[in-house]
């Protein structure tokens, strides 16, 4: 063997290694730049320009501790939040929160779908609404019927549409500097329209859909390989197990974060700039690029919106789907056959199709409901960020794995600023 033989194989070795380490924070850090999140970060760089830029740096660790509690919950305990909702807490308490999740991820969905349809069109035109019943019938077709292992790869290869925005980002101008001292030494408005803003980004980075989603992925990975089980009876896997979750969140959330950062500062260098501050509609987005920034930012970024929901609205529909099924003690779990486990597949379905069914009533914004979306995900996030911290204090869900001092400072941190913005929404009304 030659000696470039040996370094090909030795960086295919690494690159292998790595592609393992990455799975359920990889596929949740992607998912969290949905089509809403997009939405969400466009008004907010149209309206606020770089003001806002700030946000999204200082949620960076807050998302990645609160994203690894939600990790190990599922790997030490072998059951998702709702599961353990159930089993040491009031009924309550869980139908809530599984309720309220429930809604916001099928909002979610519908507005999802309507950005990716609107997107399509622009680039290929036809009619919007059938691209709306294609795009969730394919997301349900694939999330019913292509086995978890074939499709948990396919989720990881999506996660690449997100670097669209990285691309638009280095064709507009943008006064680096300016945004630098904006993050460091940001300026702060008293006023209803920042707090919704924050909020909303807020609820779009740190979602409840994505605690959900990462801590149910990490009991489909124990329950896929035969030789693994919970960390509450196997802790002698605990360290291997516990530095996999470390790196694979970190590197999703900080993904996620500054995929959101260069699509905050594109519009702010492009839209606010030119006196557009108020996106209406999911064309207009993306439409506004093309005389300001050319045709090729125009392109990627309405073809990332389609990638993007292709990878989200799967697990906005899943995560919902996980709640449900561990709520009502059903077979749960993209892992089992359609046969096996139908009522959770039939939430997948309902889930989505009835998002489908939004983009019909003319009552309705797609656009203005991405927004809104995640100012709800950004309210619901509190309840179940404060029942996510309870247990993992608890030894009887978590064992001799209760969180360590400081990432239970860093969770807590992170509910707390939830709250607070929250309560900021509403004393600024």
């Amino acid at each position: 063997m030659t000696d470039k033989e040996t370094v090909d194989e030795a960086t295919e070795s690494r690159t292998q290694r790595m592609l393992s380490i990455l799975g359920p924070g990889l596929t949740t850090g992607a998912s969290d730049d949905d089509p809403s999140g997009i939405a969400t970060y466009s008004q907010v760089g149209a309206q606020f320009g770089y003001g806002l830029a700030w946000t999204l740096v200082f949620s960076m660790p807050l998302m990645i501790a609160i994203q690894e509690i939600s990790g190990r919950i599922g790997r030490v305990s072998g059951r998702g939040i709702a599961g353990n909702l159930r089993l040491y807490y009031p009924p309550s308490v869980l139908y809530a929160i599984v309720f309220l999740l429930v809604v916001a991820n099928t909002i979610n969905i519908g507005a999802d779908l309507g950005a990716m349809a609107a997107a399509l069109k622009l680039l290929i035109g036809g009619p919007v609404l059938v691209y709306v019943v294609l795009f969730g019938t394919l997301s349900v077709i694939a999330e019913v019927f292509i086995s978890y292992a074939r499709y948990e790869p396919i989720l990881k290869w999506l996660t690449i549409s997100l670097l669209a925005y990285v691309a638009t980002v280095f064709v507009v101008d943008v006064p680096w500097g300016h945004v630098v001292q904006l993050i460091v030494l940001p300026s702060v408005v008293f006023d209803a329209s920042y707090f919704t803003a924050i909020v909303a980004i807020f609820g779009t980075t740190i979602s409840p859909y994505l605690f959900f989603w990462q801590a149910e992925q990490e009991v489909e990975e124990t329950e896929e390989k035969p030789d693994e089980r919970p960390l509450f009876d196997d802790p002698a896997s605990a360290p291997r197990e516990f530095r996999r979750i470390d790196i694979d969140t970190m590197v999703g959330m900080v993904l996620s974060n500054v995929i959101a950062l260069c699509i905050v500062i594109t519009t702010a260098a492009t839209l606010h700039l030119h006196g557009i501050t108020d996106i209406q509609t999911a064309e207009q987005a993306a439409q506004a690029l093309k005389p300001i920034a050319g045709h090729f930012a125009f392109a990627i970024f309405a073809i990332g919106i389609i990638g993007t929901g292709l990878l989200a609205v799967p697990v906005l529909a899943g995560s919902a789907a996980y709640a449900v099924g561990e709520a009502m003690r059903w077979p749960s779990g993209l892992a089992r056959k359609p046969g096996e486990a139908k009522a959770f597949y039939g939430v997948v379905a309902v889930a989505t199709f009835v998002g489908v069914a939004m983009n019909f009533s003319t009552a309705i914004s797609p656009f203005k409901a991405l927004f809104w979306s995640a100012v709800i995900n950004g309210l619901v996030a509190v309840p179940v960020m404060v029942m996510m911290m309870l247990m993992t204090s608890r030894e009887q869900i978590m064992g001799e794995f209760t969180l360590p001092r400081g990432l239970q400072i860093m969770g807590w941190l992170s509910t707390f600023v939830m709250a607070l913005t929250a309560a900021g929404l509403f004393l600024t009304m």
